[in-house]
């Protein structure tokens, strides 16, 4: 038997590419006492595959996923008999209503959230969401905000001027004009980024522009609905050339951001601005709405935190509170 170690770069209807330590790409499969994951995992955290549950839930194995490959000597197949542990995750809801969390990417150091400055018209609440989901995974969050010759580069810094206050690194681009490229390339060097955002944005081009050899699909914007299309089928690992180091996940555009076990109590910490004002609140459990002496509020009322960002922390408690 022969065993390999390589990480997860996609996988379509239960077959999973993976690429191999020594480079090599394979295609595998989970071997069926894998697809059901026991109560219990190794001290390390691994998925332990001898030992099955009955009623156990399927491993959602991802893309970045680490895992060992066996090869039997008969069959000369690939099959995937390990998941190692993971250190990241970025993960929401289900989408459509489904139950349960989609595990979107692993092993990641930083989440990309890419937006266009026109065609198709950000939404603040939109990227707020995405930031939510980004700090509730304990992941360092960037933004990109593309097609800045749509609106000019100073529009769209002033727009999103109260981002870059709060502490997010936030890079203006257009692969149109070049503008901006040179330091998003620095940004994903040797590490290992999920880039999402909403369909239509220019992410598939981006990553073209920087990176040529990854040959992404680019569709272009639906002006009936100025919504982008959908490009990319699946989450994708695209390792990046050896001189830079590190990969990019590209994801699909996200229409349904979902909130994924996320307490309505932990959802003010996911508001870096947010921090520093609710130690000041009178109750450890304040709610930042009607409370005497909160300290949320009081930042609200002296402008270090925005109207916008304030009324998308109240939607989103209002959903992560709405019965299911």
């Amino acid at each position: 038997m022969t065993e390999q170690l390589g990480v997860v770069t996609s996988g379509t209807g239960g077959v999973w590419r993976v690429r191999a330590d020594d480079g090599e790409e394979h295609e595998a499969v989970l071997r069926g006492r894998l697809k059901k994951a026991d109560t219990g995992r190794r001290a390390d955290g691994s998925i332990r595959r001898d030992t099955v549950a009955a009623a156990a839930d399927i491993i959602k194995l991802a893309v970045g996923d680490r895992v060992r490959l066996e090869r039997d000597a008969p069959e000369q197949t690939w099959a995937i008999a390990e998941i190692l542990p993971r250190r990241s995750r970025l993960a929401r809801r289900a989408p459509g209503g489904g139950r349960g969390e989609r595990v979107i990417a692993a092993n990641l150091d930083q989440v990309i959230v890419m937006f266009a400055a026109a065609k198709p018209e950000p939404h603040a609440r939109m990227l707020d969401r995405f930031l939510v989901i980004a700090e509730a995974n304990e992941l360092a969050a960037r933004i990109i905000i593309n097609k800045v010759e749509l609106v000019g580069e100073g529009s769209a810094r002033e727009r999103f001027a109260s981002y870059e206050r709060i502490g997010y690194p936030v890079h203006y681009t257009s692969v149109e004009e070049r503008i901006g490229l040179d330091g998003v390339a620095v940004a994903l060097a040797g590490t290992v980024s999920v880039v999402t955002g909403p369909s239509g944005v220019g992410k598939s081009s981006l990553l073209n522009a920087l990176f040529p050899g990854l040959a992404l699909r680019v569709s272009d914007i639906s002006e009936s609905v100025n919504k982008g299309r959908h490009t990319t089928v699946g989450a994708f690992l695209h390792p990046l050339p050896h001189h830079v180091g590190g990969a990019v996940v590209d994801t699909p555009g996200l229409r349904e951001i979902g909130m994924w076990e996320l307490p309505a109590r932990d959802l003010d910490e996911c508001f870096p601005e947010f921090r520093g004002a609710r130690e000041q609140c009178r109750f450890g459990d304040c709610a930042h709405i009607a409370e005497p002496d909160c300290g949320v509020r009081a930042a609200l009322s002296a402008g270090e935190i925005t109207e916008a960002r304030y009324d998308s922390y109240l939607r989103l408690r209002e959903e992560i509170l709405a019965p299911t």
